[in-house]
């Protein structure tokens, strides 16, 4: 593979709300880029990227895929992330290790419920992006009224760079802000084609608006740019792409594209965008990290003369070897080098290096900086660990792995598949963060958890296609929270005497209320030696995993270590880790445990005359209506439903609107439960 400069290198994410268009604009651009030589079609299941069966099937993205193409010299290295809530972490972990990001919002639509979750998860990362507007061809498109839902829904600070020419069925072209002048495609090149126009007469005024409107907020960034329009200058369109760039790369401003993916219209100028107005590596800070013994902040710099360090961000089950995806940082590494895993502190060779093109990979001798590639041969990694140079180590922050919110007992139809199940779904987890494999200790049925209904049936769909086991699959139910409502002390000992050397630890802890889960040590020096903290950590951590009121994780709790003792011959990690587990206990039980249940946030679009009997229906399910928004050719009423109240509600749905409905949803926060139903949910969760 030919070496590239790394200002020509782009890492971008396409991402959306499900069904805005995020394949069809990654199938049109791997047609102009060369990369295919046919359009792929989501709804005929022949799109690249959309490779799994049930993907072709079903007509969604379900796990993000990669690939790299080449646009005016610049190598632009692409995930297409899937737009369903239950394959969020997908999501998740591509941002994590992406420099920029396509943002997709569909013209009928407009901002959508899904649009707001990947809109705030790109802000957790700080990545720069550009907005595509798509669907322009579409019966109810409205570029203005979307741009506006950008502003007002995301508070974007937005910079319209095209806008559209005609619209729904005679959308046609753009006029390009920056250029000032207009492009059309037409003719039977399926959009590969275009021509530059004069701006017709009835867009002038709309361009002169936006190009005021740019030039006003860029002004308030680049100091020449502002001399320049003081003075009265005319201003090139060089400088304003320049000042443009700069204020993305900040993320204080978020240039808009627009077009129609489906019907071949503008792809280009979005290719253009990426090229002219997001990062390379080289934009951005250096890394952050810290050392795995000390803890020192360390940084590493985007050169191939820094030490290798690399994030792995997801992991893909193969016949020939588990593929590590990762995104290089710093230095290089060739195959057949040894590199540390450094979570697990093990050292693991690279036995191959593969640059990935959706399910297809090109296998390459080296891994540089500023790539995205495939690792084969690191048996001990994982979802977030880091790759390092053995003799420079650093530790990287992983990605945010939401919790499941839905788990299903699972079992095999026969007792001789019983470890080809275990074997797919520990492989299944692997891939997988978000989803958990458990036994329960009372039924000793194996219980999987995940973020919803499709996101189990589609693992469990899986099993049976890639390993053969024929799995059923109990009722979903809720993976609720416990906490505590006040503050209370608890004790711990552990000491064991068996002859030789014993076993001695003791904690004593506080837990309280608190907006999160965290644990602090207040003890003075001495009374524990620091060397048996991270035990102690361990044996809190374990111990809240389960909760004693029904055997969920806690959450919102504050424990604080405020005394113990130790033995100076007895005391052990063990026994400190097992005292620390005993005293968190007695604390909880006394600090007046709850439990919690998941909050969904819906976004329910409907025909206007089935609101009354679907309103109706959610006051049936405990809900709580925020807002209705009118559309020109439909409703959307925005609710918080508990999740309990939810399942099968496609089907209710679909029943009470005559199958004109649909809704989204995703979690939105924990709340106890009601007292009125408390004591019920309790004995429910508890197999009562």
């Amino acid at each position: 593979m030919p070496k590239f400069d790394l200002s020509m290198i782009r890492n971008i994410g396409i991402m959306a709300h499900i069904d805005a268009g995020k394949t069809t604009l990654t199938e049109r651009i791997l047609y102009y880029t060369g990369k295919t030589h046919r359009l792929g079609e989501v709804d005929e299941g022949s799109a690249t990227m959309d490779y799994m069966d049930q993907e072709k099937e079903r007509g969604i993205t379900i796990t993000s895929a990669a690939t790299t193409v080449y646009w005016k010299g610049y190598r632009i290295n692409i995930i297409d992330t899937p737009g369903h809530v239950d394959f969020t972490v997908e999501v998740e972990r591509s941002l994590r290790v992406l420099d920029g990001g396509v943002v997709i919002f569909s013209a009928v639509e407009g901002v959508e419920s899904q649009s707001e979750t990947v809109w705030k998860q790109a802000n957790r990362y700080n990545i720069p992006r550009i907005t595509f507007i798509n669907k322009l061809d579409r019966m109810g498109s409205n570029f203005y009224r979307t741009l506006e839902m950008m502003k007002e829904k995301l508070n974007a600070n937005v910079v319209v760079v095209n806008f559209p020419i005609g619209c729904e069925s005679s959308f046609s072209g753009v006029v390009d802000v920056i250029e000032g002048k207009g492009y059309i495609w037409e003719g039977e090149t399926l959009g590969a084609t275009f021509k530059p126009i004069p701006i017709p007469d009835e867009y002038k005024e709309r361009y002169h608006q936006f190009r005021e409107d740019m030039i006003d907020k860029l002004s308030l960034y680049d100091e020449r740019l502002m001399e320049l329009y003081l003075e009265g200058e005319e201003i090139p369109p060089e400088l304003l792409l320049e000042a443009l760039r700069a204020s993305t790369i900040a993320g204080v401003l978020f240039p808009v594209f627009c077009g129609s993916a489906l019907k071949n219209k503008a792809v280009q100028k979005v290719l253009d965008g990426v090229v002219n107005l997001l990062p390379s590596p080289l934009d951005l800070p250096p890394i952050e990290g810290t050392h795995p013994d000390t803890g020192k902040p360390l940084k590493r710099y985007p050169k191939e003369d820094e030490p290798f360090s690399a994030l792995v961000f997801k992991i893909l089950a193969d016949p020939h070897g588990k593929i590590s995806l990762a995104r290089v940082y710093s230095g290089s590494v060739k195959k057949g080098e040894t590199v540390l895993v450094v979570n697990e502190k093990k050292r693991e060779r690279i036995s191959r290096i593969y640059l990935m093109h959706a399910d297809k990979r090109l296998e390459v001798n080296e891994a540089r900086v500023g790539e995205i590639v495939g690792f084969v041969g690191l048996r001990s990694a994982k979802t977030g660990h880091t790759l390092s140079h053995q003799k420079h180590p650093i530790l990287l922050e992983p990605p945010y792995i939401p919790e499941p919110v839905v788990f299903v007992s699972v079992e095999p139809k026969t007792q001789k598949e019983l470890e080809k199940l275990n074997q797919a779904l520990r492989v299944m987890s692997e891939e997988d963060p978000t989803f958990q494999i458990k036994q329960d200790p009372e039924t000793g049925q194996t219980l999987i958890s995940g973020m919803g209904e499709l996101h189990l049936e589609v693992i469990v769909e899986r099993i049976k296609r890639e390993f053969g086991v024929q799995a059923r699959m109990g009722k979903p139910r809720v993976s609720y929270r416990e906490t505590i409502k006040k503050e209370a002390v608890g004790e711990g000992r552990f000491i064991k005497q068996s002859g030789g050397k014993g076993q001695y630890g003791h904690v004593v802890l506080r837990i309280e209320p608190s907006d999160d889960f965290e644990i602090a040590f207040d003890i003075k020096k001495g009374v524990i030696p620091s060397q048996f903290f991270q035990a102690i950590k361990e044996g809190i951590e374990e111990a809240r995993e389960s909760g004693l009121l029904a055997g969920f994780p806690v959450v919102k709790t504050k424990v604080t270590v405020i005394d113990g003792s130790y033995h100076e011959v007895d005391s052990s990690e063990p026994a400190y880790k097992i005292a620390a587990s005993m005293a968190f206990k007695d604390a909880y039980r006394k600090a007046d445990p709850v439990l919690l249940e998941p909050i969904m946030r819906m976004e329910i679009l409907l025909p206007k005359e089935f609101i009354g009997d679907v309103v109706e229906d959610l006051n049936s399910k405990r809900a709580k209506i925020i807002g209705f928004e009118h559309r020109p050719d439909f409703e959307i009423i925005n609710v918080f439903v508990p999740l309990a109240e939810l399942f099968g509600y496609a089907t209710t749905l679909r029943s009470i609107t005559k199958g004109r409905g649909f809704y989204t949803m995703q979690l939105d926060h924990y709340e106890e439960i009601p007292e009125k139903i408390y004591e019920k949910t309790l004995k429910k969760v508890r197999g009562y």
